[in-house]
């Protein structure tokens, strides 16, 4: 059934809405667990704010604590509660700079990032006095650098340097550091004794995997070392765990330990009260979160029951361990923060996102199918009114990153209109174990391309899409992954829409920001030693074999995959003659995150689709040599 005009207006109006239904994200709680300081978009742009937390009574307003114009990524509160230390994105782009600003909203200023410089935030000491800022190298081969930063001085001290490095613990007496470096899934751990200049790997040399959570607390009462680094980490490991590894000043050394595992989940996150006697565990189950916690004592693991949502975000354990508070969301409800009290396992909301249009939103449902070689993968189905028909196979970016059940305006708009959007979880997404996420990396990417193939011929086998009438679209890596099925494997789609998508890997190699680029060899290919490999997987290279209509979108500050990738196969295109739209977005990076540019790019995708998928055209699949 072909969707009328009115039909796909009222899908475009309900996107509008959608966007408008700002949620409140990234909390930081002060030491005594009564004030929460967050990032929300409830004025169009992320920007600060801080709110009281009342757990018997109705929660007073935020109230915005102005830094910049431009989006704020996240704050952390220092442990003395004196100073909030913040990450923003410089002009919107993907540069960001590190502010400070007193709670009361006085002192604010910028203390890292100027002049075109890229600084990034880390954490602050336990103490609660300085914190974590990182300069990435800005030329190829050039170190990264960390620094601990004074918030009243602007004062910078040389903490840490290395290749790819990010400080993520710092002890209370700021003498030991955990620290992460290496390439994307081939990163190490090391702890550092600052006063003897001496450092360990806190994990096996040479394994493969991931760390993206490690922190140091005090070693549980019945262990002899007296510090603890906690990891969630899948470093040689089928799927990410707990491990906990003991160590002292004074060379001690224990063996790093599984505490926590899952066959049915990853770890997704950790955090710890400041005694190390609690630690929180967030849980990824095939998209989903469950809670638990963890008794370092003991380790006695409670499940956390009647999460208020699917997808949690950005949890954060306070120092005392008696409370939790997290970002939860999921298909009918923006991000929203929600309150756990640990000891009685009650939840209390304490952000509360806008009322939604009055249209029923879908609720998506976890489908399975197989890849060409029999790998089981699964998607989220955001099925539309009436099946067969249009349907839209939407591939997250990452590769490492995972589509889950959160609230998508871009999804439920394009359902609305009458187009079901299929999001899989190919192989190299995160989420399914550390074996499945390296499933794609380097000469495997041709194993991905097929599992898309498959992704759009299991809505033909089930029914649920009409052949002929499947477009393809995706942001960032979903966007090259469009380019691509679209350049390798014409006939397979209708139609395509590449979001800041990269069309020619040399060319990204050689124009990405070096830090950016320098860690993205270990999935896609080294620019010289791989050189076939990426020239023979550059879609732009057999853009003349793209004959169905695409469109193209790009953030005018988007220096991650630089907007040279848009423009060139564009030009490519319009010279062969071919239907291609070009949508550049002003005063967005890579993220789009002003309000107005996301209404004005789900307007553009509902109305082009609508167009292009909406009469049957049988076509034949015809695989690139």
């Amino acid at each position: 059934m072909r969707p009328t005009a009115a039909e796909v207006e009222e899908a475009v109006a309900l996107a509008a809405d959608l966007v408008d239904a700002w949620g409140s994200w990234g909390p930081n709680m002060t030491p005594d667990a009564t004030r929460v300081a967050f990032i929300s978009d409830r004025s169009g742009v992320p920007q600060l704010y801080i709110q009281d937390i009342v757990l018997d009574g109705p929660q007073p307003p935020a109230r915005h604590v102005p830094l910049s114009d431009d989006p704020v990524l996240e704050v952390r509160w220092a442990a003395d509660s004196r100073w909030l230390a913040c990450e923003v994105a410089t002009d919107g782009g993907v540069r960001t700079a590190v502010w400070v600003v007193r709670p009361d909203g006085s002192e604010a200023r910028r203390i890292a990032g100027d002049a075109g410089e890229h600084a990034e935030l880390g954490p602050w000491t336990r103490s609660g006095h300085r914190f974590v800022v990182t300069f990435p190298g800005a030329t190829p081969g050039s170190p990264t650098t960390s620094y601990l930063a004074d918030p009243a001085t602007g004062r910078l001290d040389w903490l840490a340097e290395g290749d790819h490095i990010h400080v993520l613990d710092v002890s209370l007496e700021e003498r030991f550091l955990v620290i992460r470096d290496g390439e994307r899934g081939q990163q190490f751990v090391v702890v550092v004794d600052r006063l003897t200049d001496e450092d360990f790997s806190a994990l096996p040399a040479g394994a493969t995997g991931s760390t993206d959570v490690a922190l140091i607390r005090p070693a549980p009462d019945d262990h002899s070392g007296p510090v603890y680094v906690y990891l969630a980490s899948d470093v040689g490991l089928p799927r990410r765990q707990l491990l906990g590894l003991p160590f002292g000043p004074n060379g001690y050394r224990g063996e790093a330990r599984t505490l926590a595992a899952r066959d049915d989940a990853e770890l997704e996150w950790v955090d710890a009260d400041d005694a190390g006697r609690l630690l929180l565990l967030v849980w990824n189950v095939a998209g989903s979160n469950e809670l638990e916690l963890f008794d370092t004592a003991t380790r006695e693991r409670t499940p956390i029951p009647g999460l208020p949502g699917l997808v949690a975000s950005d949890p954060v354990l306070s120092r005392d361990g008696s409370s939790v508070v997290l970002g939860v969301q999921g298909p009918l409800r923006p991000r929203e923060l929600w309150h756990l009290d640990t000891a009685t396992h009650h939840w209390t909301r304490v952000t509360a996102a806008p009322d939604l249009p009055a249209r029923l939103l879908v609720v998506p449902t976890l489908e399975t199918f197989t890849g060409v070689d029999g790998l089981p993968l699964t998607g989220w189905l955001y099925r539309a009114a009436h099946t067969p028909g249009p349907a839209v196979v939407y591939l997250h970016g990452g590769p490492e990153a995972q589509e889950r059940p959160m609230f998508s305006p871009q999804h439920q708009a394009l359902a609305a209109a009458g187009l079901t959007v299929f999001a899989p979880n190919i192989r190299g997404s995160s989420g399914f174990g550390r074996e499945f996420v390296h499933a794609d990396d380097l000469y495997q990417r041709y194993a991905a391309f097929d599992d898309v193939c498959s992704a759009a011929q299991h809505l033909v086998d089930a029914g649920i899409a009409d052949r002929g009438r499947i477009a393809v679209t995706g942001r960032s890596y979903g966007g090259y992954l469009t380019l691509a099925m679209l350049a390798f494997f014409p006939g397979t789609f209708a139609a395509g829409i590449d979001v800041c998508g990269m069309s020619d890997l040399m060319t990204f190699f050689r124009d990405s920001e070096p830090w950016i680029a320098s860690v993205a060899v270990s999935k896609y290919g080294h620019p010289e030693r791989d050189r076939a490999l990426l020239e023979h997987i550059s879609p732009l290279a057999s853009a003349d074999r793209i004959d169905v209509p695409l469109m193209v979108v790009h953030g005018e500050h988007d220096t991650n995959v630089p907007i040279g990738e848009a423009l060139q196969v564009v030009d490519a295109l319009r010279a062969l003659g071919r239907p291609v739209e070009y949508l550049e977005l002003p005063g967005e990076g890579h993220d789009y995150r002003r309000a107005d540019s996301r209404r004005r790019l789900y307007g553009r995708m509902v109305r082009f689709l609508a167009e292009h998928l909406s009469g049957p055209c049988e076509r034949t699949a015809e695989p690139a040599a």
